[in-house]
């Protein structure tokens, strides 16, 4: 079982950064990857960023790619979405994910997710 906590998100302008945390607890948070998806109102969940276990490969929607960046810590098992750039189609609920998978970016592959942060960003 692994609980997920977001935080960091917030208010900024365009072009503004913001960095993402989500602190999980589970002793089996490292042999989990994660992903990070995020849901804007009116609009379906759609994927933006994952990474494997080990945190050597992390892949990109094409909407953030050269913009946001994931790593994480397993030791501090927390994982991170830096993220640069912004603009304010990048307004949305953020939510982290973890699931029993080497990457995926479908949503109904994650086994356990946060309960999300906002992010707005105004123009």
């Amino acid at each position: 079982q692994v609980q997920l906590v977001e935080s960091g998100g917030g208010s900024v302008q365009a072009g503004g950064s913001l960095r993402l945390s989500c602190s999980a607890s589970g002793r089996t948070f490292s042999s989990y990857a994660m992903g990070w998806f995020r849901q804007a109102p009116g609009k379906e969940r759609e994927f933006v960023a994952g990474i494997t276990w080990s945190g050597g490969i992390t892949w990109y929607s094409d909407s953030v790619k050269g913009r946001f960046a994931a790593s994480r810590d397993n030791a501090k098992k927390t994982v991170y979405l830096e993220m640069s750039a912004l603009k304010p189609e990048d307004t949305a609920v953020y939510y982290c994910a973890a699931g029993s998978i080497y990457w995926s970016t479908e949503g109904g592959t994650y086994d356990y997710w946060g309960q999300g942060t906002q992010v707005t960003v105004s123009s």
